[in-house]
């Protein structure tokens, strides 16, 4: 005979997690996430291709990224970690529009000049991955293989 399993929410973590649940609910309410206000706080990841499409389409129409555009991301999340400052210049009060505006150039920051210190190979790696091209980026594979 088999081992009977008790339900899932006799198990102590699930209390937890629906006790978190409960609490964040109370605090926010039921359907307030969709309406926390937008902080743009990741924006400096989206890659200059998928900047200049969401610029030239309309706010209901969904832009797919692809794996360049991806790789661009992790990049621009290199940059951040390896430098404190994102790969391209805007102030956090600049609004959303001007911030892809300014992604869309493909322009980045010298990452020599904001970046005291050297490790030749890793900034290769963040070089490459925020090309501006993303044919001339290295696919995923090639970054784990770096």
């Amino acid at each position: 005979m088999g081992t009977r399993r008790r339900p899932a929410h006799q198990y102590p973590h699930h209390r937890r997690r629906r006790s978190r649940d409960h609490r964040f609910r109370a605090v926010c309410g039921p359907d307030t996430t969709s309406r926390l206000p937008y902080r743009g706080a990741i924006i400096h990841t989206t890659a200059p291709e998928i900047a200049t499409a969401i610029l030239s389409t309309c706010d209901d129409i969904h832009v797919q990224a692809t794996a360049a555009a991806d790789v661009w991301g992790l990049g621009a999340s290199l940059f951040w970690c390896w430098t404190g400052h994102r790969p391209v210049v805007y102030d956090d009060t600049t609004p959303r529009p001007d911030k892809l505006r300014r992604i869309a150039t493909g322009r980045t920051l010298d990452l020599a000049a904001v970046r005291p210190w050297v490790f030749p190979e890793f900034e290769t790696l963040i070089r490459a991955c925020l090309d501006a091209d993303p044919a001339r980026r290295p696919t995923a594979a090639e970054v784990a293989a770096w």
